[in-house]
């Protein structure tokens, strides 16, 4: 048997121009956004050079641009962390329940309201936080400090006005909850069939197909979905400015009168208000609220393709 073999120096196959311009388009998006990344960082860094370059006694605060950094820094990750672990366990439920557990009409209708939730402005969330949820709350910190004072969460002396970081993060745990929803809900529906009717036909409850089939494959799903909701709560702004009443300093307690403010928060507030180096020191917090978030997306991407092995079509 004889093998044919193609001509040397036969030409490269031939692209119609269809897609030639599909391929061109797709390279100068991607191009572009690399671009557009780099001269955002350019620029925060550019403005924020004579905040670096100050004396410390230049600085609103007088101690240096770290003090007053790092206590909205550590703000921003706390109320957002908290908001990510109150929201993520929620979001997971609803998603199996509209994709496994309720009936088709009223999957559809709960993924509407899902969809809409995700529409609603954050100054609404910050009005429903501040006249709803935060004289609430003021009651419920009361029954923490008494009870599980024990924990530096809770250890008050609780705040009489619930405008608190348990307030801010409940608020934004409501609001990062229809991305996560959303996102985990499309993952898992994606689950191959094949796998799920093959646990129940080996005897399997709807539970345990749910834990060894649907949750293994959108693993990396709900993490990417939890990462995005973590990149909207970190650069979250209105709701934290009409909510929070922030004292300043680096503390744990949710409940407690002296709360640290977030970055963007501060950003919003001090802003209309600042002159000269003022305003490169603001923008100088805006720029490690830039490399946060660079970070935290870098670890989900890093997280997601330790997993990217695992595929249910296998």
């Amino acid at each position: 048997m004889t093998s044919i073999t193609p001509p040397a120096g036969r030409a490269k196959a031939y692209k119609r121009p269809g897609d030639r311009i599909f391929s061109a388009t797709a390279t100068g998006a991607g191009i572009t956004i690399l671009v557009v990344l780099a001269g955002v960082a350019g620029f925060l860094l550019y403005e924020a050079l004579p905040a670096l370059r100050a004396d410390s006694a230049d600085l609103p605060g007088g101690e240096g641009l770290a003090s007053y950094v790092l206590p909205l820094a550590f703000g921003t990750l706390l109320s957002a962390a908290v908001a990510l672990a109150i929201a993520t366990p929620l979001a997971v439920g609803i998603a199996l329940f509209i994709s496994h557990y309720a009936p088709r009409r009223l999957a559809q209708s709960l993924g509407y309201i899902v969809d809409l939730l995700a529409a609603v402005p954050s100054i609404i969330f910050g009005l429903w936080g501040l006249t709803v949820l935060a004289p609430r709350t003021a009651e419920l910190s009361v029954w923490l400090a008494e009870n599980l004072g024990f924990i530096p969460l809770f250890a008050g002396p609780p705040s009489a006005t619930g405008r608190t970081m348990l307030t801010i993060s409940v608020v934004l745990a409501v609001m990062i909850l229809p991305i996560i929803t959303a996102v985990s809900r499309e993952v898992f529906l994606q689950t191959p069939r094949l796998h799920e009717e093959a646990s129940l036909a080996l005897g399997a409850t709807r539970w345990e197909m749910i834990r060894m089939s649907v949750l293994p494959f959108g693993k990396s799903g709900v993490i990417s979905a939890a990462m995005l909701g973590l990149g909207r709560a970190l650069g979250e702004t209105m709701a934290v400015a009409i909510i929070l009443s922030p004292s300043g300093g680096v503390t744990f307690n949710l409940i407690g009168q002296g709360n640290p403010s977030t970055i963007a928060a501060n950003i919003a507030l001090q802003f209309p208000e600042s002159t000269g180096v003022a305003v490169n020191t603001l923008i100088a917090s805006g720029l490690a609220l830039f490399l946060v978030t660079l970070a935290v997306n870098i670890a989900a991407r890093w997280i997601v393709s330790r997993r990217s092995e695992f595929s249910g079509a296998n």
